[in-house]
């Protein structure tokens, strides 16, 4: 709605240019929002404030103005100004009562289709090889995964990247101890093993020369292409993304992997890279080493940043990695458009790759590469979330706490649900509360991670949206066989504020999908489900004395926000439960 209110007073800015009342060269960013009080309307618009001073007009003699050369819309009812300038839009509530009845025949229930699709990379959760995922991970896996299916549903092409930890130095040590251990007949290790594994490789490095001397020779040799290095290392790769699957298919999270696109995928083009920056006179030699001068970045003493991208022993560096990486996404998989859900500490080592890679050519100026930044999850110290002695928490542990307290929460409530139906309760709240708790928060932000705000059914929880859901689903059942949907009226206040709502369904959409920020779609849910909270206390539906008419224009209303709950949730990988 708020775009065809935009799309009128850019007409109406048109027609007074045409008509000579404003300068030619008008060009403004017509802002549309929503009003917290609807005594000021539905929509509102600062326009008439914010162009005032540059036509030299008193900004309500200009809100009139453009008032009066408005173009008619049956969307709209009326139009008034309201204090210095503002213009203030009135929904007609039969339209919008219209739009409800169509929202549940429309399986995008309102939300526009992108017009043009594009292919879109989203990078997005990225563990390390021969290391349990930790708790730190989530935030990328949850978050990109929520944006992923998000740009889907606006219909784009997108291709999921898992950019896998699988390249290194380290490999040569891993392979090595995995060698020594399948001849000691210990080749069935499980991942939590791995956890040892990588410790115990490491030992043997320090402690032992002849172990740590083929620890090298392997990594030549991996690097080289070798066989038997190539056969070690995969399963070392395999092992790894077979138990991180487990957790993906635990968290509803829809990689797969199909989608693993390691650091070694871009092992082969380093070479031809650096050559191609040297030929084009980017990358020069400093004390041995190939190194790209940035002025976009400065040093300490002023001075153009030196980005190493092959060191003088020949060996490559992640910033080599990333271009390649910027590079494929570009000219192999034909990207319009490049997500990174990563750590916002990588920032500044992401821009020097991504210049770097713009200033070769690999990187058209038209694709758009986005750092979707995030901040980290704390404890209620304040501190990185750690475990009571201080070590790094795994992600499985923590996702089997969160199972047992909702274990214990369905435990302490009232339920004719059989153990079977509980269990399968448990888990969907438990994985629904822990991801939600990360999706609701601005992801550019730290956040404290608390189990009992995420877990209570008050709030902007997943339990509470899960429930919200439940209760529409438990007036159906109560309604039975009359519970037949009809045409909407809108006669009450707690009505119409439902119905306008889902109606902004698609504005939260596209700025997830815009902006990468699924907590803007959380946000959108939580006022969702407090607003048919409202409505269902003050518009009975299955008491006597209800006609027949309001009764299943209400049932509408209700189903119109199941199914908008329902998707939305989808949208950000929970499950949504028929009975709590």
């Amino acid at each position: 709605m708020k775009e065809h209110i935009q799309q009128l007073l850019e007409q109406t800015v048109a027609t007074l240019i045409a008509q000579g009342e404003l300068p030619a060269d008008l060009a403004p960013r017509i802002q549309v929002d929503n009003t917290k009080d609807k005594a000021h309307g539905d929509l509102a618009s600062n326009l008439a404030m914010l162009l005032a001073k540059t036509v030299g007009k008193n900004p309500r003699q200009l809100a009139q103005q453009l008032i009066d050369a408005l173009p008619a819309s049956t969307r709209v009812a009326k139009v008034e100004i309201a204090g210095p300038g503002f213009i203030n839009f009135y929904l007609d509530s039969q339209w919008l009562a219209r739009q409800i009845d169509g929202l549940l025949t429309d399986p995008q229930l309102g939300v526009k289709s992108a017009n043009p699709p594009q292919t879109i990379v989203v990078d997005y959760s990225a563990p390390n090889v021969a290391k349990e995922m930790a708790v730190h991970h989530i935030r990328s896996t949850v978050i990109g995964d929520a944006v992923t299916r998000t740009l889907e549903f606006l219909g784009h092409k997108v291709i999921r990247a898992n950019h896998v930890g699988d390249w290194g130095t380290q490999f040569g040590m891993l392979i090595a101890y995995l060698e020594k251990m399948e001849n000691e007949h210990a080749s069935d290790m499980e991942l939590s093993d791995l956890e040892a594994f990588y410790r115990e490789a490491k030992k043997c490095y320090d402690e032992d020369e002849g172990f740590a001397e083929r620890a090298r020779g392997y990594v030549v040799k991996l690097q080289g292409g070798d066989a038997y290095c190539r056969t070690m290392w995969k399963k070392l790769v395999d092992l790894t993304m077979a138990q991180n699957q487990i957790i993906y298919d635990r968290l509803n999270v829809s990689l797969s992997a199909k989608d693993v696109m390691g650091e070694s995928l871009y092992n082969d083009m380093l070479p031809g890279i650096v050559a191609d920056l040297q030929a084009k006179g980017m990358a020069v030699e400093s004390e041995g080493a190939q190194v790209v001068f940035l002025d976009e970045f400065k040093g300490k003493d002023g001075e153009a940043m030196a980005v190493i991208v092959q060191k003088k022993d020949g060996g490559f560096l992640y910033t080599t990695t990333d271009i390649a990486c910027a590079k494929y996404r570009v000219e192999t998989l034909g990207a319009d458009r490049v997500l990174y859900f990563i750590d916002s500490r990588q920032h500044q080592h992401l821009m020097q790759a991504w210049t770097i890679a713009r200033k070769a050519g690999y990187v058209p100026e038209q694709v758009s590469l986005e750092h979707e930044a995030f901040g980290m999850m704390l404890g209620k110290d304040g501190k990185p979330f750690k475990t009571r002695s201080g070590g790094t928490v795994k992600l499985s542990e923590l996702l089997d706490e969160a199972e047992q307290r909702a274990r214990d929460l369905m435990a302490s409530r009232e339920s004719d649900l059989s153990a079977e139906e509980q269990a399968g309760v448990v888990h969907a709240v438990a994985m629904a509360a822990v991801k939600y708790a990360d999706l609701s928060k601005n992801r550019t932000t730290d956040y404290i991670f608390d189990w009992d705000n995420m877990l209570a059914f008050e709030g902007n929880t997943a339990p509470y949206l899960q429930y919200a859901y439940t209760r529409i689903q438990s007036i159906f059942r109560r309604a039975g066989a009359d519970a037949i949907t009809g045409p909407v009226q809108l006669n009450e206040a707690a009505e119409e504020a439902l119905a306008q709502k889902l109606m902004q369904f698609n504005d939260a959409i596209q700025n997830v999908a815009a902006k990468g920020m699924p907590h803007l779609l959380c946000t959108y849910l939580y006022e969702l489900s407090g607003l048919f909270m409202s409505f269902y206390e003050a518009c009975p539906i299955n008491k006597e004395g209800v006609e027949a008419a309001q009764k299943a224009s209400r049932l509408t209303l209700c189903a119109a926000t199941s199914r908008v709950i329902q998707q939305g949730l989808a949208l950000l990988g929970i499950q949504v439960l028929e009975r709590m």
